[in-house]
């Protein structure tokens, strides 16, 4: 295993195992479908989340997912892309 295949597989366990069952429902599945397509810096910034904790994370996300912008300047690209895809899980499929 490369190194960055390495990489990838530590970040999808952290994504899996944060500490709270919601932040595994939305950082999991988010890292077995994007992080492969992630360029270098974005990985790095991905890191930067999961280096925060769970209770500030879930009312970031969450907020983002009903237009809100709270939580760290840095870290929005991040956020909105997460609370983007988590609720594209939860539309409704037609």
């Amino acid at each position: 295993m490369d190194e960055h295949e390495a990489r990838l597989k530590r970040l999808r366990m952290r994504s899996w195992r944060r500490g709270t069952k919601e932040m595994d429902l939305i950082l999991g599945p988010f890292a077995d479908s994007e992080l492969a397509g992630l360029n270098a810096a974005d990985l790095a910034l991905y890191e930067a989340l999961l280096a925060e904790n769970d209770q500030d994370l879930y009312p970031w996300i969450t907020a983002r997912m009903r237009d809100a912008r709270p939580g760290p300047e840095a870290l929005s690209p991040m956020l909105d892309r997460v609370a983007r895809f988590a609720m594209a899980r939860l539309s409704p499929k037609s």
